[in-house]
């Protein structure tokens, strides 16, 4: 696809170490990538997991439900033997299989499409469940789904919580001041909690300011939330940074007159 983002300044919302790929490539797509986390993933101390990864051998069956969920847990547990030989491994999306991969993780259960809990639970359904024991690996707090339709098949389902979620002390000032000529003309938002930790930041002088920006983002959930908050303009480009970025060129390429023949 050519440039279609020339000139476009695409806010990008992510997690700075995750934002990486993503801001390179709205580069080659022509865009200026402003990096402005509005998230930032603390791993927890290793002794506030330590008894759930003592009983690793125990667990039929590993889930582990993001990216980060894989990039924290994966070192703890590979200093612990690893996986259990005998135990399966399932992620909920092609990025968090991306991520167990790099660590040697092979054979990984995943949804072919859809890239969420209510997917991962459907593939996992085929299997045998009950009593099973299921460690679901990720940040603290989050959906109940997955334990829930564990728990409803007969599974026992035990949590490893490896990090929490943060809210940057940053001022959203900084960045409306940032604005080049034509200003920010989109964001990228991929979680709900980091449309949630954007309005928080942006308090009353920034939030019609972010209202007035197209969203692109993953997932309908990420998108409701945005919604929910006065976005009027959504676009659900889909899961992974690809995806993301067709969605933007898409929308600006609209936007653009057409080329003279």
């Amino acid at each position: 696809m050519r440039s279609d983002l020339a000139g476009v300044e695409i806010l990008v919302t992510r997690p700075a170490k995750q934002s990486v790929q993503l801001a390179r490539l709205i580069r080659d797509a022509g865009g200026e990538p402003i990096l402005f986390p509005a998230l930032e993933i603390e791993p927890l101390e290793e002794a506030a997991i330590a008894p759930v990864l003592d009983h690793l051998p125990l667990f039929n069956l590993l889930i582990f439900v993001s990216p980060n969920a894989a990039r924290v847990a994966m070192p703890r547990i590979a200093k612990r033997g690893g996986v259990p030989a005998h135990a399966k491994v399932a992620a909920v999306g092609p990025g968090t299989a991306a991520e167990l991969k790099k660590s040697g993780v092979r054979d990984i259960i995943s949804p072919r499409e859809g890239f969420d809990s209510e997917a991962l639970f459907a593939e996992l359904s085929i299997m045998p469940l009950g009593d099973s024991r299921v460690l679901i690996v990720r940040g603290q707090g989050g959906r109940e789904f997955l334990d829930e339709n564990l728990r409803s098949r007969g599974a026992t389902v035990e949590y490893l919580e490896c990090y929490r979620r943060v809210k940057p002390d940053r001022d959203m000032r900084e960045l409306m001041s940032h604005s080049g000529r034509e200003g920010m003309q989109a964001c990228l938002a991929t979680s709900s909690n980091i449309v949630e930790n954007l309005f928080e930041m942006a308090g009353e002088a920034g939030r019609s300011w972010l209202c007035g920006m197209p969203f692109f983002v993953p997932h309908p959930r990420v998108a409701a939330t945005a919604f929910s908050r006065g976005v009027r303009r959504v676009f659900v480009a889909g899961n992974g940074d690809e995806a993301l970025l067709a969605g933007a060129q898409t929308w600006f390429a609209r936007l653009r007159p057409p080329r003279a023949s």
